[in-house]
């Protein structure tokens, strides 16, 4: 095995990111046994349901087109676990991993022996995963870290960073059964990430997803700072390869039009969500130099979101894994895309909201085939389909014993006409294998 794989192999020995558990003083504890790593460097949090990664990507974009060394930590990964630990916008050198993994090993053993004594649970996967993502960047060094939360907020392992700007894209629901079961209980968990005299920036919201927010902030002095009121997206057009987007900034200051490269408008939205973010970053008056935005924007990507991995026929791969992510996708596709119809894969993890993900989805769905995730979460393929019959009524659908099988069936259906495409959507590990497989099957795109 490589060193990340290595590395991961030991992670996955230990309970899983799926069950988080709701504490963080045992993270407090290991990070303090490891030199604190997260007060080594400012932070920029990111919390929220749909949108927290592509939106934590533009915030490390325009922050290292500052000229500032950044760090990124999002969660899953596509392919390889280092793409976990981004620096400077790659993924950590693997040496570097795991040089870092070898200086967390004995505080791992310590607090957990400290945890087992005291009958509780040892350090989790993402626990762990925390800690060593803050010592990779404090050993880097990095100038800036964004954090993208993992579940919640509050308790979540990322929370014991004391983060100068928090900032929340969309709240829906989602992790229902460990987050709440509405809304506004949501949005105070995730709520909890805001810390005393920081800046909150956040995109338009359920309302009372805003009252849980603005309740926080004023309760810890924090800067309140919203989308439509105090920032927006003026306009926003379609390009060739992308958006088009008009902003006006929190400092109230109209920006040239800028290009953005990715598809759909909740894109364009997570764009008008970073750039605030960075302008609260840097706590001045003046908006960001809009050779910065340029730059910024011009390099980003936002990998296994609407991302081309084939063609002959077309084939894109997206994670939307809720109904709200899916609803985005939906329109982006009918906006951005003028197919004829359109063939899904879909896999889904056995915690989500199969029913509600798919009757999202059935706007665009011509012909579907479901597959499992490679996961022991996967939810099995002939309970899908008995979903799916259900949510998108008088379609052909069909059951595929693995995802190769799924993208045969589903290219063989596509290849029969011109104007049809294939899209791959229902789970962000599913993405992860289907841009595996275009590659091992040589298709030249992703």
């Amino acid at each position: 095995m490589t060193p990340a794989e290595q590395v991961y192999a030991e992670l996955l020995e230990r309970v899983g990111e799926a069950h988080p558990r709701p504490r963080i003083e045992p993270v407090r504890r290991l990070a303090e046994l490891a030199g604190s790593p997260q007060l080594s460097f400012p932070v920029v949090q990111v919390a929220g349901t749909n949108g927290k990664t592509s939106t934590s990507r533009a915030i490390e974009s325009l922050l290292r087109a500052h000229g500032l060394r950044t760090g990124l930590f999002t969660s899953p990964h596509l392919l390889s676990f280092s793409e976990r630990f981004q620096l400077d916008g790659a993924p950590v050198d693997e040496r570097l991993l795991e040089s870092s993994w070898e200086e967390l090993r004995l505080p791992l053993q310590l607090v957990d022996a400290e945890l087992e004594a005291a009958g509780h649970g040892r350090i989790t996967f993402f626990e762990a995963l925390a800690v060593l993502a803050f010592a990779i960047f404090a050993d880097a060094p990095v100038e800036v870290a964004v954090i993208e939360v993992g579940m919640g907020g509050e308790w979540d392992a990322t929370n014991i960073v004391d983060a100068q700007v928090a900032v929340f894209t969309p709240i829906a629901l989602d992790h229902t059964e460990i987050l709440g079961r509405d809304v506004a209980t949501i949005a105070k968990t995730k709520a909890g990430i805001i810390k005393a005299g920081s800046t909150v920036v956040t995109a338009v919201q359920d309302p009372e997803a805003l009252a849980e927010l603005e309740d926080a902030a004023s309760a810890h002095d924090a800067r309140f700072v919203v989308q439509g009121r105090d920032f927006r997206l003026v306009e926003d057009r379609l390009a060739v390869g992308g958006r088009q987007i008009d902003v006006v900034g929190a400092t109230g200051t109209p920006y040239d039009p800028a290009f953005v490269p990715l598809h759909g408008r909740h894109q364009a939205e997570n764009i008008t969500l970073a750039i605030a973010a960075v302008e609260a970053f840097f706590g001045s008056e003046r908006p960001v130099p809009e050779e910065v935005l340029d730059e910024g924007l011009g390099q980003l990507t936002s990998p296994g979101r609407l991302q081309l991995i084939g063609n002959d026929p077309v084939v894109y791969v997206d994670s939307a894994h809720n109904p709200h992510g899916a609803r985005a996708l939906v329109e982006a596709v009918t906006e951005s895309f003028n197919f004829e119809e359109l063939a899904l894969v879909v896999g889904v993890l056995s915690e989500k909201d199969a029913d509600g993900l798919l009757r999202a989805l059935a706007p665009i769905a011509h012909h579907v085939t479901v597959t499992p995730v490679e996961s022991p979460r996967s939810l099995d393929p002939e309970v899908l389909h008995d979903v799916a019959v259900d949510a998108i009524p008088d379609t052909p659908i069909e059951v595929a014993e693995s995802l190769p099988e799924a993208l045969d069936l589903a290219r063989a259906w596509a290849g029969r006409s011109d104007g049809r495409a294939v899209l791959v959507v229902g789970s962000v590990l599913l993405v992860g294998e289907a841009i595996a497989f275009s590659r091992s099957e040589g298709w030249g795109i992703a």
